[in-house]
């Protein structure tokens, strides 16, 4: 009978025991997601990534092919953070998404563009023609601004909706007459003839890509939320002092040159801690003012219902806290 009670106790003391170092082990923490596009403003995240700087962070980055499918990620859960430009901030915030503006990545001064076929040499042509554009709010915002410029409406034209990933393979294929891009594939339709004929040079200060979280990751990730930044800072601080290398590094992930990698950059202004403090914290100049006013013209073109509170939105206490 003594035999017979010594399995019985001797399987309840391993289980006991494996209870107690399951106890006493470290419990999993799932890695922090950040999903991106491959905007040439969101390089420095992959630049800071590639040169060591998350080393130890419990980080993972996560590249998407076009715009649409990092929303979509961030809409269900499946990331905690992404980076999206602010009106795209503002339609998911209209939508009851629980996401938070941190930090202001880069603002578009010429790289957001709508190309155009050479035959087509200015903008009031392409009554008519097939335009693409990603269904997003910053190819609609693009799209709009472009056609108010020319005098032409939607109607006037044919959208043809494509993801990014898509716009180079269309105009090789002649599926259409013009497209709203960015970089990379902006650099890649103008080395093959295509012609600039609007910029976000011709919205200074709309188009502003920021980097926004859930809240989730917000309650959970604090220290970690501030390490993507403080890499994305030295990143920055990386790319003014050594920019030949910095190219080198950037340019196979965006799948150019490097010298086409510095003409990309030249069309975006990189905001350091010092400039995204002033930005998330003066109401009068910086992000609010900008929202405030982005808010009003997207409700005009009817790309925003219902604005949210920006007050809530834009959280300033990661940009107040971050080394200059």
């Amino acid at each position: 009978m003594l035999r017979l009670l010594r399995l019985p106790c001797s399987l309840l003391a391993v289980l006991g025991l494996t209870w107690l170092l399951a106890g006493c082990s470290p419990r999993y923490q799932p890695p922090l997601t950040l999903g991106t596009n491959t905007w040439i403003g969101y390089e420095p995240l992959y630049l800071a990534r590639e040169l060591g700087y998350y080393d130890g962070a419990n980080l993972r980055l996560v590249e998407l092919a076009s715009t649409t499918q990092t929303l979509d990620a961030l809409r269900i859960g499946t990331l905690d953070m992404a980076a999206v430009t602010l009106d795209e901030a503002l339609l998911l915030a209209q939508e009851g998404q629980p996401i938070s503006v941190l930090w202001v990545l880069n603002i578009s001064a010429g790289a957001d563009a709508l190309i155009a076929k050479p035959a087509i040499t200015a903008l009031a042509q392409l009554r008519g023609k097939r335009i693409g554009v990603e269904q997003t709010a910053t190819g609609a915002y693009m799209l709009d601004a472009a056609l108010q410029q020319a005098g032409l409406q939607v109607q006037d034209i044919t959208i043809v909706p494509l993801p990014l990933d898509e716009h180079f393979s269309a105009w090789q294929a002649n599926a259409i007459d013009a497209v709203v891009t960015f970089d990379p594939a902006r650099q890649k339709l103008l080395h093959t003839g295509g012609l600039e004929l609007f910029t976000s040079q011709d919205i200074p200060g709309q188009i502003v890509d920021v980097l926004v979280a859930r809240q989730s990751a917000l309650d959970c990730c604090r220290p970690q939320i501030a390490q993507v930044i403080a890499g994305q800072q030295r990143a920055l601080q990386y790319l003014r002092q050594t920019p030949d290398q910095a190219w080198q590094h950037m340019a196979p992930r965006q799948g150019v040159a490097a010298e086409n990698v510095a003409d990309a950059l030249s069309g975006i202004e990189l905001p350091d801690a010092r400039m995204n403090r002033q930005l998330l914290t003066d109401p009068n100049t910086g992000l609010p003012a900008t929202t405030r006013q982005l808010v009003q013209t997207m409700q005009q073109n009817h790309l925003l219902h219902s604005p949210p509170d920006t007050a809530a939105l834009i959280r300033a206490d990661f940009a107040v806290e971050a080394a200059p």
